[in-house]
């Protein structure tokens, strides 16, 4: 027993990593790859030839059998509907040293997923941030070969062709966010329009639970107005903490110990391309919860 804990304990954090960018919901994809440890306890661990393999097929059946009611969910979400954030610096999800990796976790891929069938999204996530064959994905999802092919084939054509996006070094991204921060909290439209480009996005989901634009609000000039006023807003009560959320840079808004709010900047060419807030509280259990065991743990080691 203590062996199969291990082996289970081993592929944790890729599990958790892959049942989140199947559902685009970190509190979900810990539920599903709970789920896969109560079977995993009950197997017959002997005739188990790869116990990755395994719990691979199990968690992506799981989030199959999850993503036709999530998309009914989501056809009634109240606004832009955006995936929960995630904090990956501490490799929660799993490994990120690659470009297609870090990809992978990124609202905006996250987003493009949406257009999938659950099992069209299943083959191209196990393909391509995975790097998983063909044969071993038949295997997974009970399909043949070709099918397969033909699934993430189709996938890609939905999801178009992605370019690697620019991602500053660490020290270079935390002194433009605080660049961004500050512009925001003195209302500085000009300092703020320099950070973004010209076509620049934002999206808000408050999921109908906190005010939040129902639309998104685009173009340089209104979107420092929108991001000044909002963050203007919030006063000097709320914290704001620099970090990576899936694999971008982005902030996390704190109002005594609550998260509260979380912003993920998408560069584009060493500008702003790209704003997505998410401010609905159910959203941010998990990013709360991250913090919690990342200020624990950071407690123990002093």
């Amino acid at each position: 027993m203590a062996e199969a804990m291990e082996q289970f304990l081993a592929q944790r954090a890729w599990l958790v990593g892959l049942a989140y960018r199947l559902l685009g919901s970190a509190a979900d994809a810990e539920d599903v790859v709970q789920d896969a440890f109560v079977r995993w306890n009950r197997v017959d661990h002997a005739v188990i030839a790869s116990p990755s393999a395994w719990l691979a097929k199990v968690v992506t059946n799981l989030c199959l059998n999850r993503l036709a009611s999530a998309r009914l969910q989501r056809e009634v979400y109240a606004g832009p509907w955006l995936p929960e954030p995630v904090l990956t610096a501490d490799g929660g999800l799993g490994p990120l040293d690659s470009v297609a990796q870090r990809e992978s976790v990124s609202m905006a891929l996250l987003l493009l997923l949406e257009r999938l069938t659950p099992t069209e999204r299943a083959v191209f996530v196990l393909h391509e941030a995975f790097a998983y064959g063909y044969r071993e994905i038949a295997g997974i999802v009970e399909l043949s070969e070709s099918n397969c092919r033909q699934l993430n084939r189709r996938a890609r054509q939905r999801v178009g062709q992605r370019q690697p996006r620019f991602r500053p070094d660490t020290s270079h991204w935390q002194r433009l966010v605080e660049r961004f921060l500050a512009a925001a909290r003195e209302g500085d439209l000009r300092a703020l329009e320099l950070l973004l480009a010209a076509d620049v996005v934002t999206w808000a989901d408050g999921g109908g639970k906190i005010t939040a634009a129902r639309r998104p609000v685009t173009g340089r000039t209104k979107v420092a107005r929108y991001i000044a006023g909002g963050i203007g807003r919030l006063g000097t009560d709320v914290e704001a903490l620099p970090a990576e959320i899936n694999g971008q840079p982005g902030l996390v808004g704190l109002c005594e110990g609550v998260v509260v709010g979380v912003i993920v900047l998408e560069m584009q060419d060493d500008l702003i391309g790209s704003l997505r807030i998410v401010a609905n509280p159910g959203k941010l259990r998990f990013i709360a919860l991250q913090l919690a065991m990342s200020h624990s743990a950071a407690l123990a080691g002093s």
